[in-house]
């Protein structure tokens, strides 16, 4: 029997997220572990008129490429998959690790490589997304791997998931509504804005927000949510940021990221764990050193660092960044095969100013 937390997540994926309706064809893209909550998720495509097509991904398979694939199948893109973001109508994606360092003897290059070949179908998701042609959502399934790395059991784990993601409610729908209303009155005050400065222990740094678009993030695109996002006018970015948590890529953790950006471009980096992954992610092409995201996480209901950006980047009283690719609904004109988020806290003796009045203090809103 699925847990019914698990069939209530699944019908707001299905029917509030990406509200599908019938015709339309729906990928469902997800871990084999995640098996309890694709299943649900496949009853309510098909019970909504959908048109499902699964899309399994096994940890072991994935390695196994990454270690043996010569450069020309680490190239190949699988027709397939290429059809599916030219024409699919829905993205839903359920991802459940269960071995969080599965990669971590993976050369850092050789990742880069593989995820620089398959940027052609992020871009196309960003863009068919941006012009309303494709909805989509991500979410992670409880594994004993991800209750591990947040210094929790499995049945801790998920109930703060459930809890995050609103699914331990009567009514999921409406708790993600009124957050929404709350970030939209955020986002009507910072309407025409142009100038943001962040300062605190961990930032010291400038960007221009004039004519971008803050999105309301309300459990449409990621579940959990809880953030209000743009993309940064792209050479405005100018100054420092000491990033909090670690930020994890393909299974490795880089820890202790510092920034400096200079117009824009990040000038100088380095961390204390892993600093050639950060320099191989950030060397991936001509816009992987720009900012593509900024934004405020909202979701005071994720308190703790947890391991996964997902969750770790929703966190009431932080902010995130993300190097590489922006969204195009957000105005972001930044391309690159990369969108790598990091998170700096905001919540000891910090401020942002826009345009010189008071926004956020402490890792509240002061408007």
């Amino acid at each position: 029997m699925t847990d019914p937390r698990t069939d209530k997540l699944a019908d707001v994926l299905v029917n509030y997220s990406t509200a599908v309706q019938p015709g339309e064809w729906v990928g469902i893209l997800g871990d084999v572990a995640a098996l309890p909550l694709l299943r649900a998720v496949y009853s309510a495509v098909v019970k909504a008129g959908g048109n499902p097509t699964l899309m399994m991904i096994d940890e072991y398979m994935n390695r196994e490429f990454l270690r043996h694939a010569s450069d020309e199948q680490i190239a190949w893109l699988d027709p397939s998959h290429n059809l599916y973001y030219d024409e699919a109508d829905v993205y839903i994606r359920a991802l459940a690790p269960t071995n969080t360092h599965a990669m971590q003897a993976i050369e850092a290059k050789r990742t880069q490589k593989l995820t620089k070949a398959r940027s052609p179908w992020l871009e196309t998701r960003m863009r068919r997304a941006a012009e309303g042609k494709m909805k989509w959502v991500g979410t992670l399934y409880p594994t004993e791997a991800l209750a591990q790395d947040a210094g929790m059991s499995l049945e801790e784990y998920e109930a703060f998931v459930y809890k995050a993601t609103f699914a331990d409610q009567a009514d999921p729908v409406t708790e993600w509504k009124k957050l929404g209303v709350m970030q939209q009155a955020k986002i009507d005050w910072l309407q025409g804005k142009k100038q943001v400065v962040l300062k605190g222990p961990n930032i010291d740094l400038s960007l221009s927000i004039e004519e971008r678009v803050f999105i309301n993030c309300q459990g449409e695109r990621n579940m959990p949510d809880g953030e209000i996002f743009t993309g940064p006018v792209e050479d405005s970015v100018n100054g420092w940021v000491r990033f909090s948590y670690p930020s994890i890529v393909q299974g490795r953790a880089v820890e202790g990221i510092e920034l400096k950006f200079v117009q824009g471009r990040v000038a100088e980096a380095s961390a204390r764990a892993n600093e050639e992954l950060l320099v191989a992610q950030l060397d991936a092409d001509a816009g992987s050193r720009y900012l593509g995201e900024f934004a405020i996480g909202t979701n005071f209901g994720i308190q703790q660092f947890t391991g996964q950006i997902l969750y770790d980047e929703k966190i009431g009283g932080t902010v995130h960044m993300a190097v590489g690719a922006g969204y195009p609904d957000s105005g972001s004109k930044n391309k690159s095969s990369i969108h790598w988020d990091m998170i700096c806290d905001m919540r000891t003796d910090s401020t942002i100013h826009v345009d010189g009045e008071l926004f956020y203090q402490d890792g509240q809103f002061a408007v």
